[in-house]
């Protein structure tokens, strides 16, 4: 970690900046083993409707390219136009776009028109984010890239293999999460990755924050008035059945639901972006006027109803039936300042 902060480009972070946060589109060529087409025209709508409407400066954070899977002349080819997309952000507010373990050639070409990347670091007062893909914790990325790149192109494609499921059904994947957590909480800094296709934000997955919300929601039961229970026995049943949905999915896919059972004050110092192929929709982190957020983004009556409960703010990129539900937000001082106090 203290190598890739040493040779991430450096900037600063100021109180007015805004930055959205995306990973892993694992871009194709439109063929069946893509993953990115589902979710195309959602990520492009928020992209231009939204983020660049509103001058946010666009970090691409890894995995753009899907580049084990298809060539880069066919995928830059089919999706043409996000690529437009991408050099008007950098000609207006800003791009950057960091490498992943899935676009590592790109390392190889001469040049391209779009700076390579391993990390972006932003100094914030006198604190630090850093933000890289995250597979820099395997070695088998980092130093035996080749082979995955093999596995993925001759084995994984041919048999129609997608990325949606690889990354969930790995315990590597977890122990990925566990060490950038314990480097990040070590250096005292906000990491904000990707690579796993795990959304996080301050170092609760989905799972830890239906856990502590359920918690909560039954001790406010025993202390409201029949009106307040009543209300409050609702969200319970729609919280408990979807901790339900996923205690089951991750059972039935055999991971860890939770990275983090034995640590009972969790340091809010590692956030993840998700990823772009998700079903039904994408997640992104964003930094806006000193707050950081994770964002989820629908078709209009497309999410579930866990998530119309869950966000504290709801609103529509103009003139499409895309929907921003924000999940959970804090500010950046107040982070900063519970890594401190709490280390």
């Amino acid at each position: 970690m203290h190598e890739l902060m040493d040779g991430a480009r450096r900037e600063t972070l100021g109180s007015g900046d805004r930055i959205v946060f995306v990973s892993d589109l694992h871009l194709g060529d439109r063929s069946g083993s893509d993953d990115f087409r589902r979710n195309e025209d959602l990520v492009l709508g928020a992209l231009s409707s939204h983020y660049r409407e509103r001058n946010y400066r666009l970090v691409l954070n890894g995995d753009i390219e899907e580049l084990h899977k298809f060539r880069l002349s066919a995928v830059r080819s089919a999706y043409s136009h996000l690529f437009d997309l991408f050099r008007d952000f950098a000609a207006g507010p800003g791009l950057v776009k960091i490498v992943g373990n899935h676009n590592l050639p790109l390392l190889l070409l001469p040049e391209d028109e779009f700076p390579r990347d391993h990390a972006l670091r932003l100094d914030w007062n006198a604190n630090t984010i850093l933000a890289f893909h995250g597979h820099q914790s395997h070695k088998l990325f980092t130093k035996y890239n080749y082979i995955s790149n093999f596995i993925v192109r001759y084995l994984a494609n041919p048999l129609h293999l997608h990325n949606v499921d690889i990354p969930m059904t790995s315990a590597r994947r977890f122990r990925a999460e566990k060490r950038i957590y314990r480097a990040s909480k070590q250096l005292g800094i906000v990491s904000i990755a990707g690579h796993t296709h795990r959304p996080l934000f301050e170092s609760y997955s989905k799972y830890d924050t239906l856990r502590w919300n359920i918690e909560t929601m039954l001790r406010r039961y025993t202390l409201a008035d029949e009106t307040g229970k009543s209300e409050l026995s609702q969200l319970i049943s729609i919280y408990a059945d979807e901790f339900r949905r996923l205690g089951k999915r991750d059972r039935t896919r055999k991971v860890s639901r939770s990275l983090y059972e034995r640590e009972e004050l969790l340091y809010p110092c590692m956030f993840n972006s998700g990823c772009l192929t998700g079903r039904g929709g994408f997640t992104a982190i964003e930094i806006a006027d000193g707050t950081i957020a994770l964002v989820y983004w629908a078709r209009d009556g497309a999410a579930r109803n866990y998530v119309e409960k869950e966000a504290q703010l709801k609103e529509r990129a103009s003139g499409t039936p895309w929907i921003k539900y924000t999940i959970a937000s804090d500010s950046l001082d107040y982070v900063f300042a519970r890594i401190q106090l709490l280390g």
